[in-house]
Order: structure tokens, then sequence, then C-alpha cells
């Protein structure tokens, strides 16, 4: 290790680590509730959050002091591992199904979440693939055709599961780095064109996705399904008004909010900290991804400057999707905030990719 290097990136580290702070603090208040009523301990999630937690920090230390241009190295076997289980996570009996999707691989209630490595995999190898100076992006059909293809490809085995949000969030992240490459807008305007129909196709084939946007669009028209969600989640944040209720004083998480901990717990952390705490926690991830797309500009690697645009935009497009869903303004899907949402695989996952992004930042003017 290299002692004369510059440090990382101070505003990026304090972000990350206040934003897992109240993650912890969150899952215990929102969680406890349920906890007891399943588990007999209302800190059975916030102990395995801290075990997670113990680990993901572990691994961004190792990967904010590994030089970020060793991945290179790594990034094709990683991305066919990742490949890898995607497959065997759809083979039954192999594969564990949990909340209607088979998406997890594990032993009762320890599991990983294939579809989550692929993110930050598939982010890796399109870095590595498209920084090549020889790689001419900007032509559609050797250059553009090949990377979107192999986006497709693993959007499509994410689908089987089927797992729409992580999915959207691989797949959005993906297309940022190759717009960032420089491929041209007309061809991507066109092709967008073919993806809209797509995935209108994807939610008229499956009719619990098309309640999701009826529900979502009038969450009143059918209170007790699909717009249930949203409507708890609305009354959640609605009492919490400039100050919350208090901490560990949310009424919703007695099993009106369901998951309270997971995809809802800002809904939870809106009502018992109010408007000041949820702008607390929406400032913290403006931060985050502000200094991030700083470290992606000023970086001197073509390399780094898009894996950092990869994985800023992962945890961006994470925070639109899940806050807009918890106030109303997307369907439901299932994406965890992150760093504030309970989550094995999705935390750990989530802090070594940003490790990796504080030794970017590390090189950054």
């Amino acid at each position: 290790m290299n002692k004369n290097r510059p440090a990382p990136d101070l505003w990026l580290l304090i972000c990350i680590l206040a934003l897992l702070t109240i993650g912890i603090v969150m899952v215990y208040s929102a969680g406890s509730v349920l906890a007891f009523h399943d588990y007999g301990d209302r800190f059975y999630f916030v102990k395995r959050q801290l075990l997670f937690a113990g680990l993901g920090l572990a691994a961004m230390y190792f990967t904010a002091n590994m030089d970020f241009r060793a991945w290179k190295k790594y990034a094709k076997f990683g991305l066919l591992i990742c490949f890898f289980m995607l497959v065997i996570v759809l083979i039954p009996g192999v594969g564990v199904v949990r909340g209607g999707a088979r998406s997890w691989l594990g032993i009762s209630s320890f599991g990983i979440q294939p579809s989550e490595f692929m993110k930050l995999g598939m982010i890796l190898y399109l870095s590595r693939w498209l920084s090549r100076e020889d790689y001419d992006i900007t032509s559609f059909s050797k250059g553009l055709i090949p990377p979107l293809g192999l986006i497709g490809l693993a959007f499509g085995l994410i689908m089987l599961q089927p797992d729409l949000g992580t999915g959207a969030v691989m797949l959005a992240a993906a297309l940022m780095i190759v717009f960032t490459a420089g491929a041209r807008m007309k061809h991507l305007g066109f092709l967008a064109l073919g993806g809209v129909a797509g995935f209108i196709g994807l939610i008229l084939t499956a009719p619990y996705r098309l309640k999701r946007i009826t529900g979502f669009l009038d969450p009143w028209s059918d209170p007790l399904g699909t717009g249930y969600q949203i409507i708890q989640s609305l009354y959640a944040i609605g009492p919490g008004g400039l100050g919350g209720l208090g901490l560990g004083m949310s009424r919703q998480k007695y099993s009106y909010v369901p998951e309270p901990q997971t995809d809802f717990i800002f809904a939870i952390l809106a009502e018992e900290l109010g408007f000041i705490g949820g702008l607390i926690v929406l400032l913290l991830f403006l931060t985050l991804v502000w200094r991030g797309m700083r470290v992606a500009m000023t970086v001197q690697d073509g390399f780094g400057s898009l894996l950092a645009v990869g994985i800023i935009g992962m945890v961006a497009i994470q925070v639109v999707i899940n806050i807009g869903v918890v106030i109303g303004l997307m369907p439901v899907t299932g994406i965890t905030l992150p760093l504030i949402s309970y989550g094995g695989s999705s935390l750990t996952l989530m802090l070594t990719a940003l490790g990796i992004l504080l030794n970017i930042s590390r090189y950054a003017r």
C-alpha cells in the first residue's frame, strides 16, 4: 500500500458512513415490531444488518485500498460467474423462491441474490470493454449492438426470475455507461423506441405488473389490493409533518406498511423523523451523487471514469425508484433504498462498489 497517494474523497466517505448509520438505526426502528412478531426477537433484523454492514465495511476498506485498474483483470471472469449464478438460480430446487421470485441462492434465511452481483459485474465489464482505445462505439452494428446484446441477455435472465426492479437498475446503469462512452444519440433514440415497446410488452404479459400500474394510477380503486402499499405508505408520510412523530413512534410499522424495514423504510423514516429527517437523507444522497459524478469527470483514466459513472448511476437510480414508489410517483417495484434498507447481498455489494468509487477518487484531480 502506497502511503504517499492521496486520500479518498472525504465527502464521499462521510455520506456513505452517515447513510449507513441512519440505515442501521432505521432498520431497528422500522423492523422491530415485525421481528418480534415473526421471530420473537425485536433485534432480529438489526443484528443481521450489523453483520452485513460489518462484512460490507471490510469489503469497502479492501476495495478502497485496491487500485481500481486491477479490476480490469477480473472483470471478464466475474461477469461469467454472474451469468452462471443467474442461470442456476432458475433451476427448481436450487434457486429459492421469495416474494414470488426465484431469485435467491442459499439455505434457510441466509442467501445471496445473483442479480445484485450482476449489477456490479456488468458495470465492471462494460467499463473495461468500452474504455478500450480501439473500440468504436459510434458504429451501430459493430460498436453499439454487441454491448447492448450482452446487457439484454443479463436483463432477460433476471426477468425470468422475475425481478423487474433489479433488472431495471442494472439496465439503466449499464446504459449510462454506454452513453458516457460516446454512443450516438440517434442510435440510442432509435433503440429507445424498441425498448419502450418491449417494456410495455413485459407489463402486458404479466397480469400482476398491469395491476401494479392500475393501482399506481388510482390506488383507491383497489385499496386492499394493488393500491394498499401506496396508500399505507402515504398514511405514514402524512402524519410525520415537519419534525416527525419521534424515533420509534411509527404507527404504520404495526403491520400496516408491508416489509417496513426494506422497500418502504423511507416511509417509516418520514413518519418518525418528519420532513426534516427525510430531507437530510435526500441531501446526503445528493451529495454522494454529486461527489461521485465529480470523480467520474476528473479522473484521468477512461476505465475509471466509466466505472465511477456506473457505480454512482446504480446508486442514483435505486434512490429515485425507491423514493418515487414510496411517495406515490412510481408504480410499486421491489427496490431497496441503498445503505438504508435491510438487506444482505444488496448492502454488502453496495459497500463493495462504493469502496471502488472511493479508490477512484484517490486519482481524481
